[in-house]
């Protein structure tokens, strides 16, 4: 599989892989983000999460993908650093805003600083009319997110620096999405930085919630195990996949088309949590697929 990757980076089929690779993480990281604002407190819920991927993780890294050359170490440490700062502002975010408010600003806020960082680390450069589907597609996004704050009638005490956390969490989103492009075109093998990535950042979250554990009722514990496990897989699949799109093609589309999770994200609310969506949500969703058929399109 390295070996096939390898030899279609930078061409058209690596083009039309990066593409399919980007969509199916945008689906997958709508129900990574709604597994993690679940029932649970996200602390827990990322811990779980965090510690059951890191374990399944290990054998592989330690023992199955060709070992980190030497040159990977510092930029491994970089990376869980950069992810824990990511995930400490999104347990804050989750914590304090409704889920349906705060997930389309932290996704709607990621792909223009993403842009910015790509041009700026790989020299990438967007096409007018990706610019004209980039400022559509986040529009609509934080369209999404304006409509249902005039909606939500939970956590309304919270919602401004809520706001403001989600903001930051979309500055870090374009943070680790530059850095780990960068640190997966580094290695020779995509696999052996997934592999060790993962191990590594299994690490942290679940050390620093132990006492929120211990005040965790015994009946909670297998429903929130099994969470962790899910989303250990629902974070393979989607954390792989941008991260492989990324090595295979331009890291600002890439990352612009997994924004597309917001509509995913209203599409399973809809089919099935059984939420209305309205013509005014519907048409917001529309407007982000659309930016991004532009950008496809347009690049």
């Amino acid at each position: 599989m390295s070996d096939f990757l390898r030899s279609i980076e930078g061409t058209a089929a690596g083009h039309d892989m990066a593409l399919a690779l980007a969509l199916f993480a945008a689906v997958l990281h709508a129900l990574f983000g709604a597994l993690q604002k679940g029932r649970h407190d996200p602390w827990l819920s990322r811990a779980a999460i965090d510690a059951s991927y890191g374990l399944i993780a290990a054998p592989f890294a330690l023992f199955v993908v060709p070992w980190p050359e030497p040159r990977m170490w510092p930029i491994f440490a970089g990376a869980v650093v950069i992810h824990i700062v990511y995930k400490v502002l999104q347990a804050m975010t989750y914590t304090r805003g409704a889920f349906t408010v705060v997930y389309p600003v932290v996704r709607g806020t990621g792909p223009v600083f993403t842009v910015i960082g790509a041009g700026i680390v790989f020299g990438e450069v967007f096409a007018p009319g990706q610019w004209a589907g980039l400022a559509l597609l986040v529009g609509g996004i934080l369209g999404l997110a304006a409509w249902n704050l005039m909606h939500v009638a939970v956590d309304r005490a919270t919602m401004v620096p809520a706001l403001g956390l989600a903001a930051l969490t979309g500055a870090m989103v374009a943070v680790y999405t530059t850095y780990d492009a960068y640190g997966i075109r580094a290695t020779a093998d995509p696999f052996t930085f997934l592999a060790w990535f993962f191990m590594l950042d299994g690490i942290f979250i679940p050390i620093v919630t132990q006492a929120r554990w211990r005040q965790l009722p015994v009946t909670e514990i297998t429903p929130l195990l099994k969470r962790g496990v899910l989303g250990a897989f629902v974070a393979y699949f989607s954390f792989g996949s941008i991260m492989l799109a990324t090595r295979l093609d331009t890291v600002g589309q890439a990352a612009v088309l997994r924004e597309t999770s917001t509509v995913f994200a209203a599409l399973i609310g809809w089919l099935v949590l059984g939420e209305k969506v309205g013509p005014v949500r519907a048409g917001l969703m529309a407007m982000i697929a659309i930016g991004a058929v532009i950008m496809e399109w347009a690049g």
